[in-house]
């Protein structure tokens, strides 16, 4: 089963509250016969934009290709949220590279994130973009734990815009009974992740980025000159990025080994009115400390945008509204009675170090996906970073590239399975409050 077309109508964005209140964007033609370019991209979310739109401001010809519409996949459903740093906290990338890998990375994050917010203002994306996203812990030790690492961050790497937060100061920011305090970082932002991603595509062709929908790749020819073939052309390219994320399928072997789909979901409520005093009386976004992250935030009309749940195989769940419901019911026992509007599912891509993987697959192939819930940021500046080094630039990408990504184990016929079983095993950890 190709997850491209397992849970969705094809050329149909989700039914979801982003896609409900998007800028509409006519759809781009489906590629027939052969064309040729400078580069070719596979993939229109935010890794793919961004390297389209790079590519053309520096003077390239470049064609990019999407199997549905841009912004389909996880960058047009995600929770919003443009976090600081890297997916994984520094205090672990100390451990796991060293301290000089480690500031690297924190740096490259922060680039991440100006890189969102100057594109932002650059091509007026109206995409509701506002500071502020808070951490929270349901026990006293992650309370502890995130003060520490506040801490950590303000002396080591001297990042000033976070604070700490006791029980009560969360209470002011988010009075949910199930936690006990918290930071927040005020340099981290949140946003309307479709609007974003069709204001990316609306520059890329603005910069003459040849676009083109429903136009999935089945085959990649390797090559001085790298063909990619879809069911009704091909395009003859010098350099080819790719950019597919969970949705790349068997494109690339050694991509897929090391690059895993899973689903994850988040319903919109009906308008809160005056109950948004007892849910987030500050319009900041929300991500707590369980493994099974629950995170969220309000919409501009008001409404709660809750993610909450996941699964590993194919198929979405029935119901996706009742599976958010259950965490959501934990954090806001006050919501049980409140109408669900929107509900609908995304397939995001993680990997064992839920650090994003970038390789250069060949002499003239690059790749970035795995960016295991951190993707706003971190593959809008991958995108930037493959085209980059396409020009010659390739330090950034190669320090990401140097990130240690290991291959799932058992291969794809077993990597899901054991996911599920590692995955039930810590989601049961958080119920049980270890």
């Amino acid at each position: 089963m190709n997850l491209l077309y397992a849970n969705d109508q094809h050329g149909k964005y989700p039914d979801s509250w982003y896609a409900a209140t998007a800028t509409p964007l006519a759809p781009f033609p489906a590629l027939k016969g052969t064309v040729k370019a400078d580069v070719c991209v596979v993939g229109g979310g935010y890794t793919g934009l961004s390297a389209a739109l790079h590519l053309a401001q520096a003077g390239r010809d470049v064609v990019l290709i999407e199997a549905q519409r841009v912004g389909f996949g996880a960058s047009g459903r995600n929770g919003g949220q443009l976090g600081s740093g890297q997916r994984v906290d520094q205090q672990g990338l100390e451990k796991m590279l060293g301290d000089a890998a480690a500031l690297r990375l924190w740096e490259m994050g922060e680039e991440a994130k100006s890189l969102v917010k100057s594109l932002i203002a650059e091509h007026k994306i109206d995409c509701h973009l506002k500071p502020g996203v808070a951490w929270t812990a349901s026990s006293k030790s992650e309370v502890a734990h995130l003060h520490d690492y506040a801490h950590h961050l303000q002396s080591r790497y001297g990042y000033d815009q976070i604070e700490t937060l006791d029980h009560a100061a969360l209470q002011s920011v988010c009075p949910s009974p199930d936690y006990h305090g918290g930071v927040l970082d005020m340099g981290a932002a949140h946003l309307h992740p479709l609007n974003y991603a069709l204001g990316l595509a609306r520059a890329a062709a603005a910069a003459g980025v040849r676009i083109y929908e429903s136009s999935a790749a089945h085959d990649i020819e390797e090559g001085l000159k790298t063909t990619v073939h879809t069911d009704a052309g091909k395009i003859e390219a010098r350099h080819v990025v790719l950019a597919c994320n969970g949705y790349l399928g068997a494109l690339n072997r050694k991509v897929a080994a090391r690059v895993m789909p899973i689903n994850n979901f988040i319903a919109a409520t009906e308008p809160l009115g005056d109950r948004i005093a007892d849910v987030l009386p500050r319009d900041v976004a929300v991500a707590d400390d369980r493994f099974v992250v629950n995170y969220f935030r309000l919409s501009q009309d008001g409404r709660l945008l809750f993610g909450g749940g996941e699964s590993y195989g194919y198929r979405f769940p029935a119901d996706i509204a009742a599976k958010v419901r259950k965490p959501m019911s934990v954090v806001f026992p006050n919501l049980k009675d409140v109408k669900i509007d929107y509900a609908w599912g995304g397939t995001l891509a993680i990997t064992m170090k839920r650090l994003p993987f970038l390789a250069r697959l060949g002499p003239n192939i690059l790749s970035a996906s795995g960016y295991s819930g951190h993707g706003v940021g971190t593959a809008t500046h991958a995108g930037y970073l493959m085209a980059r080094a396409i020009q010659g630039d390739g330090d950034g990408f190669d320090t990401m590239a140097a990130i240690p990504t290991p291959a799932f184990p058992g291969g794809a016929a077993l990597r899901n399975p054991l996911l599920v079983l590692a995955m039930s095993w810590f989601s049961l950890r958080d119920r049980l409050g270890f």
